[in-house]
C-alpha cells in the first residue's frame, strides 16, 4: 500500500537542504570570481576555491541521496 501523503521531512533533511542551497550560492560566487580575475595568483586561488566548493557540493548531494534512500 502506498501512502498518499508523506511524513514531514526530518529536521536533518531540512538542514541538509539548507546546506546544499548555501553551497550552490557559494559555487555561483566562486564561478563569478573566477570569471572576473586577471592576476595569476588570484586565478590559482579561485581554482582552489572552485574545487573545494564543488567537492563540498558533491558530498552534500551524496548525503541527500543516502538520506532519501533511508526514508523511502
Amino acid at each position: 500500500m502506498r501512502l498518499l501523503f508523506k511524513k514531514k521531512p526530518p529536521k536533518e533533511n531540512l538542514l541538509l537542504i539548507n546546506e546544499i542551497n548555501k553551497t550552490k550560492i557559494a559555487l555561483e560566487a566562486a564561478y563569478s570570481n573566477f570569471e572576473n580575475v586577471v592576476d595569476p595568483d588570484l586565478i590559482d586561488s579561485c581554482i582552489y576555491e572552485l574545487n573545494a566548493v564543488q567537492n563540498r557540493y558533491k558530498y552534500l548531494i551524496r548525503q541527500a541521496k543516502a538520506l532519501d534512500q533511508k526514508y523511502c
